[in-house]
C-alpha cells in the first residue's frame, strides 16, 4: 500500500473500498499485526515523540482518519488519497457477510453492555467473538496474559481496540505477534456505535470540522488535543 510521509509518520494512500478489500483479502497475512487509525493529534504526537512515531510506522499501515491528512497527501502528489475513518471502517466491515469474527477490547463497561445489544440488532450477519472492558489501570502480567489467551481462544479475526490514543497504539505494539487476529485501534468508535457520543453532521465531516464538533461536546478534556494540536499541525505543514 502506498504511503505519504506526514511529519515523519507514513500515512496510507487509500480509500474505504480499497482498505476493506485489503483487510478481507490479506486477513491471514495481517494476523498478529496492527492497523493505526491516524489523525492530526496522533501525527503531531508522533512528530514530537520518536517512540510513538516508531509505533505508528511499525503498523501494517496507518489510515488517514483525519481529513487534513488525506488533503495533505493530495497536495503532495497523491490525488487519489481519501479519508478512511475508524467508525466508518467499523461499519463497512460489520455489514459484510464475510464470516470474520470480531472482538472488542476497550471502552467502559456500560458502553460495552449497550454495544453488545445494539450491534446484533443493526448488523444481523456480524459475528461477535467477544467483548471486554479492561480496567483503566495497567494490567498485571498475569492479567494481560489471560486477556491474550481469551482473545485467541475466541478465534478473533479482527480485534477492535478502543483504548484511545496514544494508549491503544502502545497496547497494539506491545501485543504484536501475541494475538492471532489483526488489531485495529478505533479510539471513540465504541462510543459512536453505543450512542454515548454523537458523530458530527456530514457537512462538518466534509469540511474537516469533525474535531470542532467533538470539542464542543467535551471542551475541558479535548481542548489541548484538538485546538492546540490542530494549529500546530497547520503551522508545521505550511512549511512543506
Amino acid at each position: 500500500m502506498k504511503t505519504c510521509n506526514i511529519l515523519g509518520t507514513n500515512i496510507a494512500v487509500t480509500n474505504m473500498a480499497e482498505t476493506v478489500a485489503y483487510i478481507e483479502e490479506h486477513i491471514e497475512e495481517l494476523r498478529g499485526k496492527y492497523i493505526c487509525v491516524s489523525n492530526v493529534h496522533t501525527t503531531v504526537t508522533g512528530y514530537e515523540e520518536e517512540d510513538y512515531r516508531h509505533i505508528q510506522n511499525s503498523a501494517a499501515f496507518a489510515l488517514p482518519d483525519g481529513k487534513p491528512l488525506s488533503l495533505y497527501s493530495k497536495k503532495h502528489g497523491f490525488p487519489e488519497a481519501e479519508r478512511v475513518t475508524g467508525p466508518d471502517l467499523m461499519g463497512e466491515l460489520f455489514a459484510r457477510n464475510n464470516g470474520l469474527r470480531h472482538y472488542f477490547y476497550g471502552g467502559k463497561e456500560e458502553t460495552i453492555e449497550v454495544l453488545s445489544k445494539k450491534l446484533p440488532e443493526t448488523y444481523k450477519d456480524l459475528v461477535i467473538a467477544g467483548m471486554v472492558s479492561p480496567p483503566f489501570r495497567p494490567l498485571t502480567p498475569e492479567e494481560d496474559e489471560k486477556a491474550v489467551q481469551e482473545i485467541n481462544k475466541a478465534k478473533a479475526d479482527i480485534i477492535w481496540v478502543g483504548l484511545g490514543a496514544p494508549k491503544q497504539e502502545r497496547w497494539m505494539y506491545e501485543h504484536r505477534d501475541k494475538v492471532n487476529g489483526v488489531m485495529i485501534g478505533v479510539g471513540a468508535g465504541f462510543d459512536y456505535y453505543a450512542g454515548t457520543i454523537k458523530r458530527a453532521p456530514m457537512w462538518m465531516q466534509k469540511m474537516s470540522l469533525e474535531w470542532l464538533y467533538r470539542l464542543m461536546q467535551d471542551p475541558k478534556r479535548l481542548f489541548k488535543r484538538y485546538f492546540v494540536t490542530n494549529f500546530k499541525f497547520l503551522r508545521l505543514t505550511m512549511k512543506k
